[in-house]
């Protein structure tokens, strides 16, 4: 038998087991819901104060919904069983009493994409004390990663970009299942159809004074939104434009998007003259380039079904915008 073919088949089975080493050490994917939370932590911890603490911060209710719903769905196991499926969590909070006072994040632990925050302490009162101060970057964290997390979803089955784009110069990943459901000249409708309702995405721009940085913001922001739904959004009946509903005060807040200084406003929307009503969040993104305001907005209505991650699915989009040169 010819030296060489002997050699390449004595090195066969080390060339399998090295493969099999390399695919043993990559890491699993991360599974779970959206917006989901393992909570490992003994049940005797749990069912007291910390527990307590734990579920007032993280299952809070979401702003900016007509209907209470948590922050994040928490789903709790002993200490004990920290192995198997849970470990998948793409968020995993591990709580337990231990000698030392620790706060730690892990990325990608058990799988990937991950999250996992260590908290520990000697007392009841250490744990505590942590969890009250890292909470809100706890928060801050899951959120970006589930959303990292819809918007790569979104990417594996986008519709035709080319109009967003051209009316706009924008590129956002929209994903497959919306369709365009009303064009204008600087407006521009997208709706999804779902079981229990629709979930809806606006684009569309104003004059860059429109929106100013003071105190008059919030009501220069709904006056717009409002006009909006006056001109194209109604209801099937005569004289039901889409309005702000006004018995919610929406919540603004300040932040960057695609690096431009952006207004975030949540509430909920109400056909005037009919039943209908939903929640939505708006974006005004400020771009000087463009000389415009550029809005995103996202609404639905879902009278039968939980909205929380419905509009998710919508902030994921929005967030995915990229202003183009």
């Amino acid at each position: 038998m010819n030296k060489n073919l002997v050699l390449i088949l004595s090195l066969l089975p080390f060339l399998f087991f090295s493969c099999e080493k390399k695919e043993d050490n990559l890491p699993r994917n991360a599974t779970g819901k959206t917006n989901t939370i393992s909570v490992i932590i003994d049940d005797q911890l749990w069912n007291g104060e910390i527990g307590e603490s734990i579920r007032n911060k993280f299952a809070s209710p979401v702003i900016g919904l007509p209907q209470e719903e948590p922050l994040f769905t928490i789903n709790q196991y002993p200490v004990k069983l920290m192995e198997g499926f849970m470990t998948d969590s793409r968020t995993i909070i591990v709580v337990k009493k231990d000698k030392k006072t620790l706060f730690e994040i892990q990325k990608n632990q058990y799988a990937s994409p991950q999250n996992v925050f260590h908290i520990s302490g000697k007392t009841n009162g250490d744990i505590l004390e942590i969890i009250e101060k890292h909470t809100s970057k706890i928060i801050q964290i899951i959120k970006e990663t589930e959303i990292a997390e819809s918007q790569r979803i979104n990417r594996q089955s986008l519709i035709n970009p080319i109009i967003i784009r051209n009316k706009f110069q924008i590129a956002l990943e929209v994903p497959y299942g919306y369709s365009y459901a009303l064009q204008k000249n600087k407006f521009l409708w997208l709706k999804k159809e779902i079981i229990s309702g629709n979930s809806s995405l606006l684009i569309y721009e104003v004059p860059i004074k429109s929106i100013r940085n003071n105190a008059t913001t919030i009501t220069n922001i709904i006056r717009i939104r409002d006009s909006i739904g006056n001109l194209y959004i109604s209801g099937a009946e005569l004289n039901t434009p889409m309005m702000t509903e006004e018995g919610y005060s929406p919540y603004l807040f300040k932040l960057k998007l695609n690096g431009k200084e952006t207004y975030e406003t949540k509430g909920t929307w109400e056909l005037k003259n009919d039943f209908m009503s939903g929640p939505f969040v708006n974006y005004a993104i400020v771009d000087e380039p463009h000389n415009r305001i550029l809005i995103l907005e996202g609404f639905c209505y879902s009278p039968s079904k939980k909205e929380r991650d419905l509009m998710h699915e919508l902030e994921s989009i929005i967030k995915s915008v990229v202003i183009l040169k």
